[in-house]
């Protein structure tokens, strides 16, 4: 999983009950057109139904667009289903309207970084490109 040679394949993807998806879609944009596979699951993607996605694209980042308030549940689900399923090689980011206080947490319980509002496409993509294979070992 993961890893693979040719272009960073991402899975970008709106967990829970979230309705709004035009970030998702513009960092999925910005992402291919820097170059990158994008996968987009659409809304309302359960934490397994993402997991089971990014094993099956072979991806080697997940991205999480969240606005509802529940990143802290979600985000840990899917690190923990990574880990379940040995799939530990899919770096896991996110974005969206996610408070200060709670990103230090996220992170320590693995999620690569967190991008919130304000952050430039151009800088994510960045980001991607210096940190998704890095992480994984390639």
């Amino acid at each position: 999983m993961g890893v693979a040679a040719g272009p960073i394949r991402v899975v970008v993807a709106k967990p829970g009950l979230d309705g709004h998806d035009r970030g998702a879609k513009v960092i999925a944009r910005a992402l291919r057109d820097a170059g990158m596979e994008v996968i987009y699951t659409g809304l309302h993607q359960t934490p397994e139904q993402i997991v089971d996605t990014a094993i099956q694209e072979d991806a080697d980042a997940i991205g999480l667009s969240i606005l509802s308030g529940a990143h802290n549940t979600l985000f840990a689900a899917v690190i923990d289903l990574l880990k379940e399923r040995e799939a530990e090689d899919i770096l896991v980011f996110g974005g969206g309207i996610i408070p200060e206080a709670d990103i230090a947490p996220l992170k320590e319980k693995g999620v690569a970084e967190i991008f919130t509002p304000g952050a430039t496409t151009q800088s994510i993509v960045e980001w991607v490109r210096e940190n998704v294979r890095e992480a994984a070992g390639a």
